[in-house]
């Protein structure tokens, strides 16, 4: 009830609706864009023209599905055109493989574990990462949104405008993708 009046506020030009709404997916909608990107910078451009766009077309939204929802199809169609740009960079700096994804989160810096362990995880999630970045968007992304952001497969399929069947072909065909990718990865330190 509170995100429908806020959309209508927003709708009559209320900037500070239009805030209070987006404020709630900022992080939702980066994480998606960093996870299919690969890039911190890419992630960032694309966070920023999804609200642009969203305040740009607030009048069209027309409640049929969640604002969420709204704002993560906007977030998408971005990530698939900035994709089809040839800008998505494999090399991603160091904070990216911290526990959080970032670095301002300093108790996580002090995670204690067996550093072994911790190295590599961290090398297991870079090679995840790095795989699904050179996946085809259509195959990484109902794959994130699946397992990264834990949506259901009705979810994905609603999101991406897909039948169920072909929601779930695209995720298995990521799965197995990432399984060759990790057994290849595997095959080759057994054999160094």
């Amino acid at each position: 009830m509170i995100e429908r009046k806020l959309i209508q506020l927003a709708q009559g030009g209320d900037f500070n609706a239009f805030n209070t709404l987006i404020a709630g997916h900022k992080d939702k909608v980066y994480r998606l864009a960093l996870k299919l990107t690969g890039n911190r910078e890419d992630a960032e451009d694309i966070v920023q023209e999804t609200f642009l766009k969203a305040i740009d077309n607030i009048d069209k939204f027309r409640m049929e599905s969640s604002f969420g929802t709204w704002l993560y199809t906007i977030a998408l169609n971005n990530v698939r055109a900035h994709a089809g740009k040839g800008k998505r960079m494999p090399l991603k700096p160091i904070e990216e493989y911290l526990p959080s994804g970032h670095s301002s989160d300093v108790d996580e810096l002090f995670e204690w574990g067996d550093p072994h362990q911790v190295f590599e995880n961290k090398q297991l999630q870079e090679i995840i990462e790095k795989a699904l970045a050179d996946m085809p968007i259509k195959y990484s992304t109902p794959f994130v949104l699946r397992y990264m952001e834990e949506m259901s497969v009705n979810e994905v399929a609603e999101m991406l405008k897909l039948s169920l069947p072909a929601t779930k072909s695209r995720i298995l065909r990521a799965r197995l993708a990432l399984r060759e990718k990790l057994e290849d990865v595997f095959r080759e330190r057994v054999h160094e």
